[in-house]
């Protein structure tokens, strides 16, 4: 049976995150976006309010609440003039995270989500030459011992440069030996201070878009087993949970 919804506790949400945007008014977005910016004082004191940990657990320092409330949270930010584009990753990576994550993944990274110490802004899935069929990706990871070498590339990955980790969709078994298309594919935690340099490379794009977005190049970047979130090749159900959260 579906719960039924809490007006009164979506409206107190709605009033304080109205409380908390009020202070950023048209100019603030205005110059962000003239400077084609990043609203890191907004982004601190939301996720200091602890907004942005609204669908973490109350265990790793979250509120424990749904995708109702998240919606709401970010619904509130857009109405009172703002753009939420620069926060909502944060909200549907971690629905990857959250529900395919081992324990260990999530002791160590959902309570520093939490308090603001790391960022989970980005998500490497979108490819060139692929489109929409997220089936025929071709950046591959080929595990070689303790590691998984990434070669390939991504295009219109947004948050790069204000994110510490990536959620990156690759494929592990190629199309041609899988017996359905979508499977084969595997999700990794990328430490984005740790790839960049090191194998991955950052080239921004030139766009209207009203927020940073990037072309990502990947030439033998290694990374470690335990970065692997879920089962090897059931990475495309598991980000699926990421996209839905999106899209809502």
């Amino acid at each position: 049976m579906i719960a039924p919804i809490d007006h009164d506790a979506l409206e107190a949400i709605r009033d304080g995150v109205r409380s908390l945007c009020k202070p950023y008014g048209g100019d603030y977005w205005r110059a962000i976006d003239a400077s084609q910016g990043f609203p890191e004082q907004f982004v601190d004191e939301l996720t200091r309010a602890g907004w942005l940990a609204a669908m973490i657990p109350e265990a790793y320092g979250g509120s424990g609440l749904g995708l109702a409330e998240a919606s709401v949270i970010l619904e509130e930010v857009n109405r009172c003039g703002g753009n939420a584009g620069f926060v909502h990753g944060q909200m549907y990576n971690m629905a990857t995270l959250l529900k395919h994550g081992s324990e260990a993944q999530k002791a160590a990274i959902l309570p520093r989500l939490a308090s603001g110490e790391l960022r989970l802004q980005s998500m490497g899935v979108t490819e060139p030459s692929t489109g929409t069929d997220t089936t025929k990706i071709k950046t591959t990871a080929v595990k070689r011992g303790d590691r998984y070498v990434v070669n390939g590339q991504k295009v219109w990955i947004s948050r790069v440069q204000h994110s510490d980790l990536m959620i990156l969709l690759a494929r592990t078994t190629p199309l041609a030996e899988v017996q359905r298309k979508a499977d084969g594919m595997s999700i990794f935690l990328v430490d984005l201070h740790q790839a960049i340099g090191q194998g991955m490379r950052v080239q921004p794009i030139d766009n209207m878009v009203g927020h940073e977005t990037n072309e990502l190049f990947f030439d033998d970047l290694e990374l470690p087993v335990d970065t692997l979130i879920g089962e090897e090749g059931k990475g495309f159900r598991y980000i699926l949970d990421g996209l839905n959260a999106e899209r809502t």
